[in-house]
């Protein structure tokens, strides 16, 4: 068909064999199904279980009333800006994401990437686009083939295992050259702008910058990174690990979200016209300290995201916010008025991208509707301050209690998805009940 050449031409060009036709579950794990070239270049529609959408990280599955009964399809449709060849891949072969729309051509509503779209359409209701850049920090570690044991960092140059002391160093990146190069080169393939390589504080801990642009489009990015790093990691016998906290006593790995808003002519309606801040600045800092607790599980989704909330450690302990100031959850870095933002220091790398971002925008766009007034700015140091912002929720379970029970939560992100990630949270929760950890074995095995 004629509407289908150029996509005809780009598989010829790269001699893609098949297609990897992607969506993000509802961990922000990429599923789908690998469909051969000439059928994706001929337009044949594919499905895919709705079920998939709120897939656990355990394999379970949810009950039928959250993902349709009989366990119905929902349609995938090409998103066919992203189709790129795969640049790890072995044979060639090329790569696209998806949207999830139902049967009857409504947006699947559990399907994370629609709940952002849905958010994004809030504010284009009112001539508003959110204009976002995520930091990803993550660790690089051997390969670790039982999970009883502990995580090792790799072998370094020297031949030793880094012991965290490579903070912000260039010889701490120069180490892993191969994968760097090969990740550079992948970034490049997929059309993914990175901005800033670093060295982080923790043995064999990085973080890349992307750059700022439209929440949707980052949001893919930030998926399609994820899923690049961990198999061009695997080809250099590295282990990518995204856990919040992976290492006991080491810093955990964030995802700090920067966002700004700007209107139909483009101007940042976080700035007035002299360069001071703008109302709708404090509503929507007044927002993200307003709804954050109750949306707490889409940026620390997992068990062990709650481990990384330590004191002294890096991570944010509340909800104050502040102007430079690393302690506070609610950081405004220092910029001009053009580039007046919000730094949500809250989410951690474990974070679904799509949910994090829909969570942290509908948080904002809450403020500035409601017109809130966030609390005083908060000086020094914050983390033992006990007045500084409001309390955020330290466990998953009472972080779902109160995602289940917000009302603006259903409101902005759906009364289906809501219903539908806390039942898959509940069912990751109850497996992780189902442990004993090496901890009780040590201390309470001598109890009498």
């Amino acid at each position: 068909m004629k509407q289908h050449d150029p996509i005809s031409s780009f598989l010829t060009q790269h001699a893609a064999r098949e297609v990897e036709c992607l969506v993000a579950d509802i961990n922000g794990v990429p599923r789908g199904k690998a469909m051969p070239a000439k059928a994706f270049a001929a337009g044949q529609e594919l499905r895919l279980c709705r079920a998939v959408a709120i897939h656990t990280v355990t394999g379970d599955w949810a009950d039928y009333r959250y993902s349709g009964e009989g366990d119905p399809d929902m349609r995938l449709v090409p998103l066919l800006d992203t189709l790129k060849p795969v640049p790890w891949a072995s044979q060639p072969r090329a790569l696209v994401l998806h949207d999830c729309v139902d049967l009857d051509g409504q947006p699947t509503p559990i399907a994370g990437r629609n709940v952002l779209k849905r958010v994004l359409a809030q504010y284009a209701e009112r001539g508003w686009s959110p204009v976002v850049a995520p930091e990803l920090e993550f660790y690089l570690f051997a390969a670790n083939t039982d999970p009883d044991q502990p995580f090792t960092p790799p072998v370094s140059r020297n031949g030793r295992r880094e012991d965290g002391n490579q903070g912000f160093s260039m010889g701490g990146l120069n180490d892993h050259a191969a994968f760097w190069d090969e990740v550079y080169a992948a970034l490049d393939i997929l059309g993914i702008p990175g901005d800033t390589f670093v060295h982080e504080l923790g043995p064999s801990q990085y973080e890349i910058n992307l750059l700022h642009g439209d929440a949707l489009t980052l949001a893919d990015q930030t998926l399609l990174f994820k899923y690049a790093l961990r198999e061009i990691g695997f080809k250099h016998g590295l282990q990518v690990v995204y856990m919040a906290k992976p290492l006991a006593g080491q810093p955990g790995s964030s995802m700090h979200l920067h966002q700004s808003v700007v209107d139909k002519d483009g101007r940042n309606i976080f700035s007035a016209a002299d360069g001071s801040a703008t109302a709708l600045f404090r509503h929507f800092i007044a927002g993200q300290q307003r709804l954050i607790p109750e949306l707490m599980p889409l940026f620390c989704p997992h068990v062990n995201s709650y481990r990384r909330f330590a004191k002294h450690m890096a991570a944010p302990v509340n909800l104050a916010w502040s102007h430079d100031n690393r302690s506070a959850g609610i950081r405004i870095p220092l910029s001009s008025p053009v580039a007046r933002r919000v730094e949500n220091r809250i989410p951690g790398c474990d974070a679904n991208p799509y949910l994090a971002l829909a969570g942290s925008l509908a948080a904002g766009l809450h403020g500035m509707e409601q017109a809130l007034e966030p609390t005083a700015e908060a000086l020094g140091t914050v983390f033992d301050q006990a007045d500084s912002g409001p309390a955020l929720p330290r466990s998953l379970d009472a972080a779902l209690a109160a995602l289940h029970g917000s009302a603006v939560a259903r409101h902005r992100l759906g009364d289906a998805f809501v219903d539908a990630f806390v039942a898959v949270k509940e069912l990751e929760l109850d497996s992780f009940w189902g442990e004993i950890t090496p901890w009780e074995r040590r201390y309470l095995a001598g109890l009498i």
